[in-house]
């Protein structure tokens, strides 16, 4: 089965990859596409970070079809970030680097905190295994009584995923690039996707396999359980809203169940993680607002 580069997991407790492993194969023409991508992302990561986060209102939402318009570019851009991340863990150790990473870790942090609190949630700790986004997701279902504890696993959240994505080929197929990149072989002519063997197995890696999910996963798994799937995360918008249906909402029902999950491109050594968003302990969430309300 051909490698894909989003099939770069995460560190995890049972299997330490090596360079050799994680790493993809030398492609010239295709790095430097990814590397000015990720230039060009850093930079504008960077002015972010210059200016201190505005509050946004709790209910701003991204329409969740929003994603197919640059899945292309934003793909291209996730997968040089992970080569970098990789990249960076196998260098030499930069005091000035390192500082500027924490700078970032530090503001990132206090982005989502800002919006946890506002939500009155806060962060449940998921492991950076490669599975993260699935179980953070599985971990929600089963708050909200949609999967018994014994199913809320990552696991399944995989095979849902990778079942739907699978059913519904138009849906997803037109807007991911082809593994082997827009030039490689087995890209579709004139328009770098997948072909269908490409796609098939897509499926079959999101569902046995550590890749890394991201948002075609996240729209998949909204639809196949019926549910919005919040994301809270750093920058603008703060919370980036999936629905079922596609449909662009100002405000959810109070009553209407939600998955939150928080999104960080810093927090870990190797690239973006998702965590679990839990409801706080009433007496915690009380003295939040009134922190928020004198600061």
């Amino acid at each position: 089965m051909p490698s894909s580069k989003r099939n770069k997991s995460k560190k995890s407790t049972s299997a330490t990859p090596t360079a050799t492993d994680t790493l993809p194969p030398p492609d010239d023409e295709l790095m430097v596409d990814l590397f000015l991508e990720l230039d060009s992302r850093d930079k504008q990561s960077q002015q972010e970070s210059v200016t201190e986060p505005q509050d946004t209102p709790v209910n701003k939402v991204e329409e969740s079809s929003s994603w197919k318009q640059n899945s292309k570019v934003r793909h291209l851009a996730r997968q040089a970030r992970k080569t970098a991340a990789l990249a960076q863990n196998f260098a030499p150790s930069n005091p000035d680097i390192d500082a500027q990473v924490d700078r970032e870790i530090k503001l990132e942090a206090a982005s989502i905190k800002r919006t946890c609190d506002e939500l009155a949630v806060q962060i449940h700790e998921i492991n950076p295994d490669g599975h993260c986004l699935f179980s953070a997701i599985a971990d929600q279902l089963a708050l909200l009584n949609i999967l018994s504890s014994n199913e809320a696993n990552y696991a399944t959240l995989r095979a849902a995923a990778s079942s739907y994505i699978s059913q519904h080929p138009d849906d997803f197929l037109p807007f991911l690039p082809s593994i082997s990149g827009e030039d490689g072989v087995g890209a579709t002519e004139n328009s770098g996707l997948m072909d269908a063997r490409q796609f098939e197995q897509y499926c079959l890696i999101i569902r046995d396999t550590a890749a890394w999910g991201g948002e075609p996963e996240i729209l998949a798994l909204s639809r196949a359980y019926n549910v919005p799937i919040q994301v809270i995360q750093a920058g603008t918008p703060s919370v980036v809203t999936h629905t079922p249906d596609g449909n662009l909402r100002d405000k959810l029902a109070r009553d209407t169940k939600v998955v939150r999950i928080s999104f960080h491109r810093r927090m870990y050594g190797l690239g973006e993680h998702y965590n679990s968003l839990r409801p706080k302990n009433p007496l915690v969430a009380v003295a939040d607002k009134i922190h928020l309300m004198l600061s």
